[in-house]
């Protein structure tokens, strides 16, 4: 068993680190209010960040775990709003809206629910087969066919 050393991790720093991702990851999965599940992430991340121990890649797969829970736990409330948020990001640090953002908010929209969990969590989470596929509860090879159909949609979705 591989042992990782213990890194003190600022709440601050872990937040200007990881927040930009974790909202793109939210906006790409279409959530109502990206900002405010960021911020309930953090407040989860802040609350568990004594007892977290790992390197930078572990602090990402559980910053992304919460997040995902979170995202699976808004979907459940019965009383959420189906409104799907497309608008642009407000200007935050760290966040550049571009001209193709919406372009790329509706392709997203256009895959099926597991092709855009792997896309954005593959690359707007920018993390590893092996730690999407435990984050969404599929094996890798799935996850890999989830991410080239997904790519292949959103490539197809984005020249037409």
């Amino acid at each position: 068993m591989r042992c990782c050393r213990a890194v003190d991790w600022r709440a601050e720093d872990v937040y200007e680190r990881l927040s930009p991702a974790v909202l793109g990851y939210f906006r790409g999965r279409g959530v109502h209010d990206p900002a405010d599940l960021t911020g309930d992430v953090f407040v989860r991340v802040t609350r568990g960040l004594p007892r977290f121990q790992g390197d930078a890649a572990a602090l990402r797969r559980w910053v992304f775990t919460i997040a995902h829970h979170r995202m699976v736990d808004e979907y459940r409330r019965p009383d959420r709003d189906l409104h799907v948020w497309t608008s642009d990001v407000p200007n935050q640090p760290g966040i550049e809206a571009g001209a193709g953002d919406a372009d790329l908010v509706r392709a997203l929209s256009m895959l099926t629910d597991d092709q855009r969990e792997v896309v954005v969590l593959r690359f707007v989470a920018d993390l590893a087969l092996g730690d999407v596929a435990k984050i969404v509860g599929k094996r890798t090879g799935a996850v890999k066919m989830l991410q080239a159909r997904g790519l292949e949609r959103l490539r197809e979705q984005l020249e037409s």
